[in-house]
């Protein structure tokens, strides 16, 4: 892939030949020279201890990039919506759960 068609925000297709192990989903979030930014949003089970050392974050060499399908992109940003509602729940319930608990 080209600098020329990376832009911030788009979801990429990429794989690091010495940090993970398979090929993950990435949002760019910074540009440089030769490479991008990248926040590991999806990816093999088997590289969850390398990209939690990782932070979720890592840079990538524009030539291991690769676009996602936008079918592929519309699933994960639904996936993405649907975990963040579940946690806002989650935590609402507990709230409600200690509020009572205080008026008793």
């Amino acid at each position: 892939m080209k600098k020329a068609d990376v832009k911030a925000d788009d979801i990429l297709s990429a794989k690091s030949e010495e940090e993970l192990n398979k090929p993950f989903l990435g949002k760019v979030e910074k540009i440089y020279e030769n490479s991008a930014l990248l926040k590991i949003i999806d990816y093999d089970p088997t590289d969850k201890t390398a990209v939690s050392d990782l932070n979720q974050k890592i840079v990538v060499n524009f030539k291991n990039l690769k676009s996602v399908p936008k079918k592929k992109i519309k699933e994960i940003q639904d996936l993405a919506k649907s975990d963040v509602k579940v946690e806002k729940i989650k935590k609402a319930a507990k709230e409600k759960a200690n509020a009572d608990k205080k008026k008793d």
